[in-house]
């Protein structure tokens, strides 16, 4: 009775423009950036968005490369819904909504050349690994704006570990890691024909279509719909694509003033 009570609301009210939190239709929840928040990690940061939680850790080791790549690092993303985050989630192997939480977030980063893999080359055969894990404290809506942002942070601020006489150094003066780039992404819903930005967890329960728009500061660099439902015409693409190189912009500053930058 509460869900449908809430999604009558909800439905209700932006057919009036206004949502249950009184944000505009295309407007972030605050949002809260914290580094360092796991000291054992190379990198680490939470991302706050409204309510929603995220953690992300960087972690580096010594690998062997990919057999069609073998003078490049690897990058691997993972992502864990934490039962204690939502009664959504439950305990055992990765769900469905966890693999495409930690594949979206990975293509982000893969598609805006992030992570300078060929820079993690160590000797024939040795490499440097790149694991970043996701782990979701609390959810209330959008996960993906909140993991990317985690996640790129947590990058940004990572540190770059030395590797001296098959040893792997954590300690000591060390440098960060290169990057090329910075990435970002921007989640949109659609109710009643109405597209939101950043939906919340009770927006998420009716939303008809997703879609997530990943770029750096000049480009557009992946797109993930979800959901099923209806499709986007060209010219709402258009729109949301416009409004996340602007929100963009934001989202990169709260990134750069957490790193000091």
């Amino acid at each position: 009775m509460k869900t449908t009570i809430t999604g009558e609301y909800i439905k209700e009210m932006l057919g009036k423009d206004i949502r249950e939190d009184a944000r505009k239709l295309l407007e972030y929840r605050d949002i809260v950036l914290k580094l360092g928040t796991i000291p054992n990690a190379e990198g680490s940061a939470e991302a706050n968005i409204g309510n929603t939680k995220v953690l992300a850790g960087v972690k580096l080791g010594v690998g062997e490369p990919m057999p069609d790549k073998p003078n490049e690092g690897n990058l691997m993303t993972s992502a864990e819904l934490l039962p204690l985050a939502s009664e959504q989630f439950d305990i055992g192997p990765p769900s469905p909504e966890a693999i495409e939480l930690a594949r979206v977030t990975d293509r982000g980063i893969r598609a805006a050349n992030v992570v300078d893999l060929s820079k993690l080359f160590i000797e024939k055969d040795k490499v440097w690994n790149v694991f970043i894990d996701i782990y979701v404290l609390n959810y209330d809506g959008n996960l993906f704006d909140a993991s990317t942002l985690a996640a790129q942070a947590a990058l940004s601020s990572c540190r770059m570990p030395k590797y001296e006489n098959e040893v792997v150094i954590r300690e000591g003066g060390l440098g960060k890691l290169q990057l090329n780039n910075m990435v970002t992404s921007c989640t949109f819903g659609t109710i009643v024909n109405k597209i939101l930005l950043d939906p919340s967890g009770n927006e998420s329960l009716f939303i008809d279509s997703r879609l997530t728009i990943a770029n750096d500061e000049k480009n557009i660099r992946a797109m993930q719909k979800g959901l099923g439902g209806v499709g986007f015409l060209p010219k709402e693409v258009d729109m949301m694509m416009d409004i996340t190189l602007e929100r963009s912009k934001d989202l990169r500053n709260i990134i750069k003033k957490s790193i000091g930058e």
